[in-house]
């Protein structure tokens, strides 16, 4: 994590909830941060900092003082949540949103992104979450209104979390979903971790045309172009013009609709896993 691109004191703030002004004294009183300086004298902050604060917040919620807090999150002791307290914020989430509660909704994200990382909500609460709401849209047992409110809220929030993931410092990867894919939920999942491991994301996102990913990709000369389907349908009509574009740069295709003989036929590499194992994969 020490590798992702570092932030400034306010960005910080944003990503762990914890005000400007507690930060700067957690960094003096404990050395709770660890910032280096950029060459105009401002403090930056790296992924470590901001995971010692989510250690540090998680303590405190759980009781412990501020100074035990400390000293327990600088040297990098593990803290984590019972899986049955990821449950639970699971089900609370599931009833906010199905209820139309948006302030119930982000109060739980909130406590939720106070307690583990980013990496692990995605993982532990929200991919599950969503793959269940899938299913129940599909049985009858959740509403289109209820999938659609949802799936907008959490899509908002994520997006929120991914403000600037276009100034990373690392390689850059443009992520596309092609002509005809409307979910693009795991594919900012996948960039917010990608981000986080240091990338710079290119977001183009939902029902994208080749021919503008193409141009993309020539104005940023990535590293690889990231390709989601949720469907195979828009990555088999696809699937001509992708192979085109895979002749100049690495193109990686994941999510639930992926055909593993279409796209190696197309000459694309599949992406397997959640969104954070993919991003992990292509940035070990």
């Amino acid at each position: 994590m020490e590798t992702a691109a570092r932030v400034r004191i306010g960005e910080l703030s944003r990503r762990t909830g914890v005000s400007a002004e507690l930060l700067r004294a957690w960094e003096q009183r404990y050395g709770l941060l660890r910032p280096e300086r950029s060459a105009g004298g401002f403090r930056l902050y790296s992924a470590g900092d901001e995971s010692r604060v989510r250690r540090m917040t998680a303590l405190i919620a759980s009781g412990v003082s501020a100074s035990e807090a400390a000293a327990r999150a600088t040297s990098d002791e593990p803290v984590t949540i019972e899986g049955a307290a990821t449950d639970e914020f699971a089900v609370e989430l599931r009833a906010a949103l199905d209820r139309f509660d948006a302030e119930g909704a982000h109060d739980v994200l909130d406590r939720l992104l106070a307690t583990v990382s980013v990496e692990v909500a995605i993982t532990e609460v929200l991919v599950p979450f969503l793959h269940e709401l899938g299913q129940r849209w599909e049985r009858g047992s959740a509403t289109v209104a209820q999938e659609h409110f949802a799936s907008n809220l959490v899509r908002g929030r994520l997006l929120g979390i991914a403000r600037g993931w276009a100034s990373g410092s690392g390689p850059a990867f443009v992520l596309a979903c092609p002509p005809g894919e409307e979910h693009d939920l795991g594919l900012v999942m996948f960039g917010i971790a990608l981000a986080r491991r240091g990338a710079r994301v290119v977001f183009l996102g939902a029902d994208t045309p080749v021919a503008t990913i193409a141009e993309t990709l020539r104005e940023v000369a990535p590293a690889g172009l990231v390709i989601a389907v949720a469907r195979p349908e828009p990555l088999a009509a696809a699937a001509a013009e992708l192979e085109s574009v895979a002749r100049d740069v690495a193109v990686y295709v994941g999510g639930p609709g992926v055909d593993e003989r279409l796209v190696e036929g197309f000459g694309g590499r599949l992406l397997e896993g959640d969104p954070v194992a993919a991003a992990r994969a292509m940035t070990v």
